[in-house]
């Protein structure tokens, strides 16, 4: 009797020790005591998946410079091109030298260059006053025009410098230079890039400094298209030249590194049309050519296709294609020297040539 009542102790002994085992090993027992939680962090969500965390830091994507993204100026603006000398420094450049009717500049936009055209007013200024009473670093000349601009309604647009790649990607430094007005465009020097919206205008700013010869550098420029101050061959003339020369050269406007004709050219090709319906056994090839700047193979690339524009614009105006063919040369037959911008306008042009 003994022996039983010994054997039924031990048996719920163990038992009680295999259940408190069980307890022991259920996710309550094991988990770590946690002090001090505030109650509401206790009742957020477990944390997401690896996958979300990894989303989460993901870079965000470059959206790039837009001109519509800059608020316009609601203020009156003064008198182009708006900026004084800053004080107690002199103009390198003579006031009737200083502003050009029409040219181009490239502008640091966000992290590229853009070329824009317009009215343009330059000068370069030495940091050091003619009487060396008057000293600016690079930064208070900066801080002088950045501070005018906003005060204008204006914004900041890049504070991005030159590197190589930036400047290789709108043709390299020798298309950039035949048109800069400013700092030199590589590295070592300080460039700023603002920007003055109004209902109409666009005033694009360049402000650049070099400080190994302490000189400061401002260039603005008001968008605009060229007030054409030539007049263009009508379809008598085109025709006296082919009959004289056997072809017959013409300045046809194309947007910037493209071949989309400009609405500007639009009475050229009209004049080309007439003349066609006017000779009705008259064939022709249209050949464009380009300046030497920028690469030749791209030029070449280039002509061709504006070349190709005009054709396929002149047979959408209904003039049969058997009549017409295309070709581009680039920069390979000049007609005059591209030493000037004279010289690469004349270069820049599409040739009729009788068949």
């Amino acid at each position: 009797m003994r022996q039983s009542r010994l054997l039924i102790g031990s048996t719920l002994f163990l038992l009680l020790l295999s259940a408190c085992k069980q307890q022991d090993t259920s996710p309550a027992a094991t988990a770590p005591v946690e002090t001090n939680t505030p109650e509401a962090m206790t009742e957020k969500p477990a944390a997401p998946p690896a996958a979300a965390a990894v989303e989460a830091v993901a870079p965000k994507a470059e959206t790039g410079f837009s001109v519509e993204n800059i608020p316009l100026s609601t203020g009156t603006l003064p008198p182009f091109p708006f900026f004084d000398i800053p004080e107690g420094l002199a103009g390198k450049i003579k006031v009737d030298k200083s502003t050009v009717g029409f040219a181009r500049h490239f502008f640091l936009a966000g992290k590229k260059m853009i070329p824009v055209e317009g009215r343009l007013y330059h000068n370069q200024m030495s940091l050091i006053g003619p009487d060396k009473q008057r000293e600016y670093s690079t930064t208070e000349f900066h801080r002088n025009y950045k501070d005018a601009v906003l005060a204008l309604g204006g914004a900041e647009i890049s504070e991005t410098q030159f590197t190589r790649p930036i400047v290789d990607e709108v043709g390299g430094l020798r298309e950039v230079n035949q048109y800069w007005r400013s700092a030199p465009p590589t590295s070592g020097y300080e460039h700023h890039s603002y920007l003055i919206r109004n209902a109409d205008k666009e005033y694009w700013i360049h402000v650049g400094t070099a400080a190994a010869r302490p000189t400061g550098y401002l260039v603005v420029l008001e968008k605009q298209a060229m007030i054409r101050s030539l007049g263009f061959l009508d379809a008598s003339a085109m025709k006296s030249a082919l009959d004289t020369e056997g072809r017959v050269s013409l300045h046809i406007n194309f947007d910037t590194d493209k071949s989309t004709l400009r609405a500007d050219s639009q009475a050229v090709v009209d004049e080309i049309k007439k003349l066609l319906d006017a000779n009705a056994g008259l064939k022709l090839s249209i050949e464009g050519h380009t300046d030497n700047t920028g690469s030749a193979d791209h030029n070449r690339q280039l002509s061709s296709a504006r070349a190709s524009s005009v054709l396929d614009t002149l047979v959408g105006l209904g003039i049969d294609p058997s009549r017409l063919s295309s070709k581009g040369f680039g920069p390979d037959k000049p007609v005059a020297d591209n030493a000037d911008e004279s010289g690469r306008e004349k270069n820049r042009r599409v040739e009729l040539v009788k068949l």
